[in-house]
């Protein structure tokens, strides 16, 4: 409930005391205990019923009388919100002269008089927090408590009792609030799909709510990146694209030494906020990623000027965002000979985003400059520094999905004494641990391992040898037979 509510309903409560106080004096003192004179007797009772605010007016009664659940339907309770109930001191409300003064105050004013430390009662479930057997006069009630990311209500008076609005002619002990909050969500997002190697853009978009009050007296928006990530520029919008301007409405400072951005919404801004109070305000971060990991990100809002000062995770301060994931890691290589699995280096390799360049060697990876990889005497190599393959924009994603990510390599130089792969061996990022192997490459040696003969070898010239005897043989024996043949003419 708005403060100028209350103090009208201040006023019509004048008016009946007033009005009560004409009767009493035109009909003469038989109508003294007349129940448009306020009871000293009594007590009072003050119930606060807390909603979130709607983002139109509800239009419902706000005269100290309970609504009716069908009125309130539509309504969000809000539990857990504390408020402090003051009694005004020096305001005696069974006096014109108390009413007079009482309408007079205003809630800071008041704040100045009231007793401390008042009395404290909490909202349940249902947004409901009573007090009873209060005292006739004027309180301050003020909003002590809440959620992160709300922005109370404003401190408020209330008089107790209130004239009765079921006829006006008397007074009403038991008075029912309805202060409403307004609530700030907030929301970040990652974009990673289109990024594959280190270096290359991810991008954090921070979505958040506008209070649902005006004025707004402080709106900020602060982004601590990971370590891992770097800044690399910012951009700040409404969701229904009302104008803003940088240094005008908002401004934005990037302290290196945190690798923290702040964006702050200036006067001028916040009037563009309060002004447009279903849009949202979004904050795009631009950024690298230069060391692989898993790298998680939250961002803070502060929506009012009292969360500023409140550590993140309390009562009463900003909205923490849930964290966003980018995932980067390896692609760990074993090469091995494929009969004796002996380890195998010197095998030089590329790798590839496609099937198609790796087949045609075109558009190859390249990590901080690098392009080619070899095995070590391990039969190791690594490949740092590659996106996640089953992890885009902040989720799971599986083979087929927007986002997945396969990786081909290709040998482009076999180890000495063994053959070239002969296609591209698909495989996939799935971990940042540089000890767990990926994928494991099974060389065979060169002709598959078949002996060729060789010109001038041991085996030409053992063929070469048997063949000049076979052939002296076969000379001789038809040397000898034509002899034999002459000898018996």
């Amino acid at each position: 409930m708005k403060s100028s509510k209350v103090r009208r309903g201040i006023i019509a409560s004048l008016a009946a005391i007033a009005s009560a106080g004409m009767l009493a004096l035109g009909a003469g003192g038989a109508h003294a205990a007349n129940t448009a004179n306020i009871d000293p007797s009594k007590t009072g009772s003050l119930t606060i019923h807390k909603y979130e605010k709607p983002a139109t007016p509800t239009n419902l009664p706000n005269d100290g009388t309970a609504l009716t659940p069908a009125q309130t339907a539509a309504l969000t309770p809000m539990a857990g919100v504390t408020f402090t109930v003051q009694k005004v001191n020096n305001i005696d409300l069974t006096t014109n002269a108390g009413w007079t003064a009482a309408a007079a105050l205003t809630p800071a004013q008041a704040a100045a008089q009231a007793a401390t430390p008042g009395s404290t009662t909490t909202t349940d479930a249902s947004g409901t927090a009573s007090l009873g057997n209060l005292p006739l006069g004027l309180y301050l009630v003020t909003e002590t408590g809440y959620p992160a990311g709300v922005t109370p209500s404003a401190p408020f008076l209330v008089t107790l009792p209130m004239t009765d609005p079921a006829g006006g002619n008397g007074w009403l002990y038991d008075v029912n609030v309805y202060p409403k909050n307004a609530v700030t969500t907030a929301t970040k997002t990652v974009n990673d799909a289109s990024a594959i190697k280190l270096g290359d853009a991810v991008t954090w978009t921070i979505t958040s709510d506008i209070p649902n009050v005006n004025p707004i007296d402080g709106y900020r928006i602060v982004d601590k990146l990971d370590p891992k990530l770097s800044y690399t520029s910012s951009t700040v919008a409404l969701s229904n694209n009302a104008a803003l301007v940088l240094n005008t409405d908002y401004t934005v400072a990037f302290d290196t030494a945190t690798n923290t951005l702040t964006v702050d919404f200036t006067a001028t801004g916040r009037a563009v906020l309060a002004a447009n109070p279903t849009a949202k305000v979004l904050v795009t971060v631009n950024s690298t990623v230069s060391t692989v990991g898993e790298i998680a990100n939250t961002a803070l809002v502060y929506p009012n000027a009292a969360s500023f000062t409140i550590t993140p995770g309390q009562p009463n301060g900003p909205v923490v965002t849930p964290p966003v994931i980018t995932k980067w890691g390896d692609i760990v290589l074993h090469k091995k000979d494929s009969q004796s699995s002996a380890a195998l280096a010197g095998a030089l390799f590329s790798v590839y985003t496609s099937r198609a360049d790796a087949l045609a060697g075109t558009n190859a990876i390249s990590v901080g400059g690098v392009s080619s990889w070899t095995t070590d005497a391990s039969g190791n190599l690594v490949i740092s520094g590659l996106r996640y393959s089953n992890w885009a924009n902040g989720a799971t994603v599986t083979s087929g999905q927007p986002g997945y990510q396969s990786y081909w390599l290709v040998e482009t130089k076999a180890p000495s004494g063994y053959e070239l792969l002969a296609q591209p061996v698909e495989t996939t990022v799935t971990s940042n641990d540089p000890s767990v192997v990926t994928v494991t490459i099974n060389n065979v040696p060169h002709n598959a391992g078949f002996q060729l003969p060789l010109t001038g070898g041991v085996g030409t010239w053992a063929l070469t040898a048997g063949g000049i005897l076979v052939l002296a043989g076969a000379g001789l024996f038809m040397v000898t037979g034509r002899r034999k043949r002459n000898e018996a003419k």
